[in-house]
């Protein structure tokens, strides 16, 4: 009767290895629909250069590109022009106005840019495409029926510990199809570094507009289009895109600082979740260990499996979204740990009036 206290892992397991076979993967494909890639940048100096390349490669015949220079300060928009020239529409972007945060108002202006596009692509700085991802993300989304597609792209750079949480969380804990189905705006996800959304829902849903104070504007959109009975689905675009979010810890620290304190709602959902996240994955080979210090032999068995079972989610995750499985799988329950430190910090940050991005108070 023992073994029957390991229910919650193996059907958090097995709920992530179902997510992972159901999970929608682009395929190359053509499309012959009128489709505007949006790309807002502010200081992306090191890495528009790659982005913008990426986007001109695209095998799409009716594709407009659209940039937003957002009041950068290190020369993006030279760069953005001495590659691209007359190919690529450069936007200089307007004063941000008084009940908007950055990037929604620079969003809704690409979106108010596009004119008669069907599809609009949000993709940002940091994301680099293979020359048919956009085609085969337009003819996923049209498949799946969808408003809204999150293709997830492949993630580099700094954060080996805590990147892959991402794509492992909602592996894990969100049911996939279920969330496709339901029309219930709170049970939605998506990533913001690529977003592809047909243009009539987008406008439905009344634009970044309509989370124009969001900092997670990216499953607030997702949740709008809910709202105006619209579908979203997610897609695993790791062959297809990559995107190299951090270059470096503090880097990192500061991007989840931003927003992690908005992904819970209050402090005690936060409390809640971190408490459960740290007994489910971080507590179990602590308490193998301990357990067999004291003599008690199956509960410490017990235990090293709880370990043995998150480790094996997070390879399932990884393997279902071009991640690296092994040995950071391992760490599972350090990245737990450090995940923790770093909700504590946004939400001591955010107590503090201390948050900013890219120069501009959140």
């Amino acid at each position: 009767m023992r073994w029957l206290a390991l229910l919650p892992w193996v059907a958090l397991t097995a709920h992530t290895a179902v997510n992972a076979l159901l999970l929608r993967r682009p395929v190359a494909s053509s499309t012959g629909e009128r489709v505007a890639v949006l790309l807002p940048v502010r200081d992306e100096a090191g890495r528009v250069g790659a982005c913008v390349e990426s986007l001109l490669a695209q095998r799409v015949p009716e594709l407009t590109i659209h940039v937003l220079d957002d009041g950068s300060t290190d020369g993006t928009a030279e760069i953005v022009r001495s590659l691209a020239g007359d190919k690529v529409r450069l936007h200089t972007g307007a004063a941000l106005p008084a009940g908007w945060l950055g990037k929604p108002y620079a969003c809704q202006q690409l979106a108010d840019a596009a004119g008669d596009a069907d599809v609009l692509s949000f993709v940002d700085a940091d994301v680099v495409l293979e020359p048919g991802a956009i085609a085969a993300a337009v003819t996923e989304l049209r498949r799946a029926g969808a408003g809204l597609l999150s293709p997830y792209p492949r993630i580099v750079g700094a954060g080996r510990l805590v990147q892959p949480l991402l794509q492992w969380s909602w592996l894990t804990f969100l049911p996939l199809r279920a969330m496709e189905r339901s029309p219930r705006p709170s049970l939605a996800a998506a990533g913001g570094q690529w977003l592809v959304i047909d243009a009539a829902a987008y406008r439905k849903a009344g634009g970044h507009a309509a989370v124009r104070t969001e900092i997670l504007e990216d499953i607030a959109l997702a949740r709008a289009v809910k709202r105006t009975g619209g579908r979203i689905a997610l897609a695993d675009a790791s062959g297809w895109a990559t995107c190299r979010m951090y270059d470096s810890w503090p880097e990192l620290t500061a991007g989840y600082a931003k927003s992690l304190w908005a992904s819970f709602g209050t402090r005690s959902g936060a409390g809640a979740v971190v408490v459960t996240l740290l007994f489910l994955y971080a507590v179990p080979p602590l308490a193998a260990v301990g357990l067999a210090v004291a003599g008690e032999s199956e509960w410490a068995a017990i235990a090293l499996t709880a370990y043995a079972l998150g480790v094996a989610g997070r390879v399932v995750a990884a393997r279902a979204t071009g991640g690296r499985a092994w040995p950071d799988a391992l760490a599972h329950p350090i990245s737990i740990g450090v995940f923790a430190r770093l909700v504590a910090r946004s939400f001591r940050l955010r107590a503090r009036g201390g948050l900013t991005w890219r120069g501009r108070p959140v």
